[in-house]
Parts: structure tokens; C-alpha cells; sequence
């Protein structure tokens, strides 16, 4: 396993956080983001693997020590919904 540094990762937009949430709330597997335009899976399809990937997903739903298990660099996470 390799060294991670903290990543700085901005927060994503509003309207990305909404996009998200609506794409959870359909069962869907990811939405576009509208500032780049990528693909970002979401965490209802998260939750369907087994557990964190450790790729540093920006709405990974994993408690954070399963997330540290997973070698998930020090990222923050936006999972739907917030609490949990």
C-alpha cells in the first residue's frame, strides 16, 4: 500500500449536491456533474458494494474507519443522506 498525503478536494456545487441527492432518492447509480461534466457514482450505489474501494469517492458513504481500512486517502466525503 502506497503513502497518501491529505487531498485537497473542493466541496462540490449546490447543484451538484442536489443532482445527487435526486439520483440517491431515484436508486440511481451516479449523475453528471455539471461543472466538469463527469461521471460521479453515488452513495446509494456505493452502499451496494461490500464496503470502501478506498478510491477516495467524492460521496463515499463508509464510516471513516472503514474507509481508513480500505487505504482511502484523508479526502472529505459528501455521502446522501448527510447523517449518515
Amino acid at each position: 500500500m502506497g503513502v497518501f498525503y491529505a487531498m485537497k478536494v473542493p466541496a462540490p456545487s449546490p447543484l451538484a449536491l442536489r443532482l445527487h441527492a435526486a439520483a440517491c432518492e431515484a436508486g440511481e447509480g451516479g449523475y453528471l456533474d455539471p461543472s466538469t461534466g463527469l461521471f460521479v457514482m453515488t452513495s446509494y450505489a456505493l452502499r451496494r458494494q461490500a464496503g470502501c474501494c478506498g478510491s477516495g469517492c467524492r460521496h463515499c458513504p463508509w464510516p471513516e474507519a472503514e474507509r481508513a481500512r480500505a487505504g482511502r486517502p484523508p479526502a472529505p466525503a459528501w455521502p446522501y443522506p448527510p447523517s449518515e
